[in-house]
């Protein structure tokens, strides 16, 4: 028995994958979408190892693609009857401090953060306003909570935009659909793997996205993840000055 569809961009790696295996164990049917098929292929063998009565299927998608958003979006409705959740989760980390000579990096940053994501917004909601009910989950990023320095600069600007296109539906209110963002702090995935030095809040991929699928699984409207210590910084971070704010991070 399922307990509806999930479907996800950017699954081939990192939280996306994790999500799949996670939703997965509780009960949930997946369309799981990437560039890279091989991966996704290997990940649907990999669940279904493990929970064979799940339905999965897998598409190729760059979500920088717009046509092929909504053609993809609509073909795993059509396969499934509906799509219960989406979860605007592909994402890129590049990035460079303004003015260096590495607009290329921040520019694809921006097209795949906030465009793609835009796009992938407009065809869950397309279906979702069709058939009447939803849930939409937009990944943003603890790093949007203010403006970041350096190379962090572009991505936490895109990442604040994800917010403010779940905080606009969530005010418009559309009836039967429910808007999450959830703000990840730092949890290892191969986006963060290649840091010199990585941070010490970092905490395992399982143990992280864990707490993402709880606060998606509650619907919350806004969640901070993991919830300790990142809900109380998450507050600090929005109200003190500038340069104690860079030390939490």
């Amino acid at each position: 028995m399922s307990r509806g569809t999930v479907v996800i961009t950017g699954a081939s790696s990192g939280l996306g994958a994790e999500m799949a295996r996670q939703f997965a164990a509780l009960g949930y049917d997946l369309g799981l979408c990437a560039r890279r098929t091989d991966r996704l292929h290997e990940l649907r063998t990999e669940i279904l190892g493990t929970h064979p009565e799940r339905t999965i299927s897998v598409k190729q998608l760059d979500v920088v693609e717009d046509a092929a958003v909504f053609t993809v979006f609509d073909e795993f409705a059509r396969e499934f009857g509906t799509i219960d959740r989406v979860v605007v989760n592909a994402g890129l980390g590049k990035g460079a401090p303004l003015g260096t000579g590495r607009h290329d990096a921040n520019r694809q940053t921006a097209t795949v953060n906030f465009l793609a994501a835009l796009t992938q917004t407009e065809a869950a909601m397309t279906i979702f306003r069709a058939q009447g009910h939803g849930h939409l989950v937009m990944i943003s990023s603890i790093s949007a909570l203010r403006g970041m320095p350096k190379t962090l600069t572009t991505y936490a600007a895109t990442k604040a935009g994800v917010a403010a296109l779940a905080d606009g539906l969530r005010a418009e209110a559309v009836p039967g659909v429910d808007v999450s963002v959830i703000y990840p702090g730092y949890i290892r995935s191969e986006m963060n793997d290649r840091i010199e030095h990585q941070p010490k809040l970092m905490v395992d991929t399982e143990t992280g996205v864990r707490a993402m699928v709880a606060a998606i699984e509650k619907r919350r409207p806004k969640a901070y993840v993991p919830t300790w210590p990142w809900l109380p910084l998450g507050y600090a971070l929005r109200l003190l000055p500038t340069p104690l704010a860079r030390k939490l991070l």
